[in-house]
Formats: structure tokens, C-alpha cells, sequence
């Protein structure tokens, strides 16, 4: 079963410097219908205007992967970590007992778009730590790329969950296939152009949960599309 949650649904809010779209119940944003999806607790897409960002903060006990679409994004956190993340750059920081970090557009003119993923982990109380990898956009041309998983296989980020994100930019006519195991389920994000899902469409901003079907096919539609695909236990 595929339940798609378009774009214009999501939660939606502008402050001037950060214009951010929530999939899952987030700050202001709740909704009893979408408070997250097996383990994808938050799925927000933020474009951040140039020098703005979020100030020092704290989290704890959860696993936050940052994907930048466009632009460019400074980390700081009391791990120590400094670090700019890029477009085709993914970071996982995990809060485990907890980390405060700082997160600002280091552009004074350009905006930064990106999606900030939260996961819970497998257990509580885990110690804190910060990875960031590089994939290039051959990985990803149509073809499902593993940006994060539990075992950090093919060069991806490692999340303390049985889960993980696949990056695909899909042509239009190219298809890539994925198989789900028993008792999985998946999350799909179009974040550019427009894709087909098992032959729905979906276009920009476009999410659909994924539920006791076993074999899905990404296919570029028009002029083609960017996906994300949660494979979720």
C-alpha cells in the first residue's frame, strides 16, 4: 500500500529567514495523523537565508542526518566538530546523551536548502558522535545510492538504527528497482522534478509512505527527479 502525503500538505511555515516544511509533527507544527513513520520521527525541508541559522541548542537521544540540497550549511557542536556541509555531503550527528550544536547559511547571500532527518535510535543513552561523507553525483545518477545505514556499507554514514537512506537522480525514462524484506516499510521524498512510484506520480516536495509491498520502482518522470528512500524496519 502506498499512501502519498503531498507536498501542500506538509506543515509550513515562514519566518522571513527560514521558510521550513515539516512532514512529521515538529515544533508549532502537529498533527495526530503524522507524528512519524516506524522510526523517521522528522523529515523537514528548510531553505535558510543567507547568514541565518539556528543559534546553539540541545538534543538528546536521537540521530540527525542533514542533507544539503543547494548551498552550503556551518556546523559547530560541543563534540568539537567544525565543519561546513556541501551540496552531495551527508552528516549524521548522533545526540545520544546529549550534544548542543549551532547550525548556520555561511553565505551572506545565497540561501541554503537542505532536509534535516531525525531517527530514533536503537537504544537510549548511547555516547555522541559526528561523521560526515561525500558521494558524488555519478553514485547517485540513476542509481539508488546508500548514504546511511546501521552498517555504514559502501561508504555511508552509520545511524544506531535498523535503517537506511538511499539518494537517487533519476533521468527521465531511467528506473532503479528496491526490494523490501519481511515486515519492512519505506518512506519516499521527491526533493526535485518528478518521479513515478510503483506508477504514481509524485513531484517536488511530494512524500508517500510505503507499506507491505515488496518490490518498489523509482522511475524519472518528464525531466526526471531526485528521490530519497527510507527503508525502514
Amino acid at each position: 500500500m502506498i499512501t502519498p502525503r503531498p507536498s501542500a500538505s506538509r506543515g509550513h511555515f515562514d519566518y522571513g529567514w527560514l521558510d521550513t516544511h515539516h512532514t512529521f509533527a515538529f515544533g508549532r507544527y502537529y498533527d495526530p495523523r503524522y507524528e512519524g513513520f516506524r522510526s523517521l520521527r522528522v523529515l523537514n525541508e528548510d531553505r535558510v537565508a543567507g547568514g541565518k541559522g539556528f543559534d546553539t541548542h540541545g538534543h538528546q537521544d536521537m540521530e540527525i542526518v542533514t542533507i544539503v540540497l543547494e548551498g552550503a550549511l556551518e556546523h559547530k557542536d560541543s563534540l568539537g566538530t567544525s565543519s561546513v556541509i556541501r551540496v552531495g555531503e551527508v552528516q549524521r550527528m548522533s545526540a545520544g546523551t546529549g550534544v548542543r550544536h549551532s547550525e548556520f547559511n555561511p553565505s551572506l547571500d545565497e540561501p541554503v536548502h537542505l532536509l534535516q532527518v531525525w531517527i530514533e535510535p536503537e537504544q537510549v543513552g548511547l555516547a555522541p558522535g559526528y561523521e560526515q561523507k561525500a558521494f558524488t553525483s555519478e553514485s547517485k545518477h540513476n542509481r539508488l545510492c546508500e548514504v546511511a545505514s546501521s552498517s555504514g556499507r559502501h561508504g555511508a554514514v552509520t545511524i544506531q538504527q535498523d535503517a537506511a537512506i538511499y539518494v537517487a537522480s533519476l533521468d527521465a525514462g531511467k528506473e532503479v528497482e528496491h526490494d523490501l524484506g519481511d515486515g519492512r516499510a519505506a518512506y519516499v521524498q521527491v526533493t526535485r522534478g518528478a518521479i513515478l512510484l510503483n506508477g504514481q506520480k509524485l513531484t517536488a516536495g511530494d512524500g508517500a509512505a510505503v507499506e507491505n509491498e515488496t518490490r518498489l520502482t523509482l522511475r524519472g518522470d518528464n525531466g526526471g527527479g531526485e528521490v530519497l528512500l527510507f527503508d525502514l524496519a
